[in-house]
């Protein structure tokens, strides 16, 4: 399992990019895939990496569709090949669940 977190939002549209962070969280709950939203980012678990490439590249184009001129994006990878993690597990181990 591999669990990302990312942000992306556009940078040339002004000070409130709340309705263009709406639209990328449509995109990420079509996906099909075991997500949480936060108020800085998304933490979403997927098979393998190519599921979390297409998602990203799904949320950039809906905001380039949108008419987006510049789109920043953070991504954070965890690729955990030596046992199986999930959002929740990671969640547990910490305390948080």
């Amino acid at each position: 399992m591999i669990i990302a977190e990312f942000s992306i939002f556009p940078t040339s549209e002004g000070p409130s990019v709340s309705r263009y962070v709406r639209e990328v969280i449509k995109v990420i709950e079509n996906s099909g895939l075991n997500y949480e939203v936060g108020a800085m980012s998304t933490t979403v678990e997927a098979p393998d990496l190519e599921s979390i490439l297409n998602l990203v590249c799904a949320c950039d184009q809906v905001l380039v569709e949108m008419g987006a001129r510049r789109i920043h994006l953070d991504l954070h990878l965890d690729h955990r090949l030596d046992r199986e993690a999930s959002i929740d597990s990671k969640l547990k181990a910490i305390g948080k669940r």
